[in-house]
């Protein structure tokens, strides 16, 4: 079985500030740092870190090539990512004091992937393969369509989450993974977690719901089971690729073919390793400092 994900890849300038800049306001920043990252990027490296042997497609411009260099020094097969003459897609991040972020987005390649790109990619998979997607790259409702057609398995974070992802066939996904914000969003703005989790439950039956929680966990449902995991207490120093290290180990876990309970305890200590180091991708842990504390 092999593991695609058609995603994001960025490059982010993280600007260390005492706090979220407000409207109006200008903010000196103590420090600037420039790290690979996207969504995208940042689940196909907490794969690999988890031991997990993956397919990474998407496109950059010329500006990134470190970036393949950087993924492919983690594993990360990227065969399936093309380059365009236009920018790479960047991201302008604030991380406060507390750990809090913010993010501006700028698509670049990311937004400029063709319905012939995805035939071209999605045409080197199979069957019962598992399929990531993001809402950071053009053309997710044609990739989930073509991708359900050709018997893939699809795992789906929705975000950044925006009202046209209601219009996706999302029929389609087998596995969500949302946080509270996507999961408001997917459940018609609700925001307590069980009553979340109890509405996209009803909605997509059948599915497996996974609902980050940040310090607070993760909660877990598929039709009438439930279950959840506590993360475990670090300083938090940068919260960027909590989420996007989540879904890598629990997609791992799925293959490795552990149980849920464990991997959703196995998904929040890896996560929340990550929020105790800056940067994206550089601060996801590797399998054995996971399992090492798991046990």
């Amino acid at each position: 079985m092999n593991v695609l994900n058609f995603g994001s890849l960025n490059i982010d300038f993280v600007y260390k500030v005492p706090h979220i800049v407000r409207p109006g306001e200008t903010l000196s920043s103590s420090g600037l740092t420039i790290n690979a990252g996207g969504k995208g990027a940042n689940q196909s490296a907490a794969l690999a870190k988890a031991g997990v042997r993956v397919f990474h497609a998407g496109k950059i411009g010329a500006d990134g090539q470190w970036l393949l260099e950087k993924l492919n020094a983690f594993g990360v097969n990227t065969d399936f990512v093309t380059v365009s003459d236009g920018k790479t897609g960047n991201a302008i991040i604030q991380v406060s004091d507390n750990g809090e972020n913010a993010i501006v987005l700028f698509g670049g390649g990311n937004k400029e992937i063709s319905r012939q790109d995805i035939k071209e990619v999605l045409g080197n998979f199979k069957r019962g393969d598992i399929l990531l997607l993001q809402n950071e790259i053009s053309n997710i409702p044609f990739i989930m369509e073509t991708a359900s057609q050709a018997g893939l398995k699809i795992v789906f974070n929705p975000a950044p989450f925006e009202p046209a992802i209601l219009t996706y066939p999302l029929d389609t996904v087998d596995i969500f993974v949302v946080n509270e914000t996507e999961g408001s969003g997917l459940s018609g703005g609700e925001n307590k977690p069980e009553k979340i989790i109890d509405i996209l439950t009803g909605t997509y039956r059948g599915k497996d719901i996974i609902l980050t929680l940040g310090k607070d966990g993760v909660r877990y449902g598929k039709d009438s089971l439930r279950a959840s995991a506590d993360i475990i207490n670090v300083p938090v120093v940068d919260t960027t690729a909590a989420g996007d290290t989540f879904i890598g180990y629990y997609i791992a876990g799925l293959l490795q073919g552990k149980s849920t309970e464990e991997i959703l305890k196995l998904s929040c200590i890896a996560s929340s390793l990550t929020v105790s180091k800056p940067g994206a991708m550089d601060a996801i842990p590797f399998k054995d400092e996971v399992v090492n504390l798991l046990e």
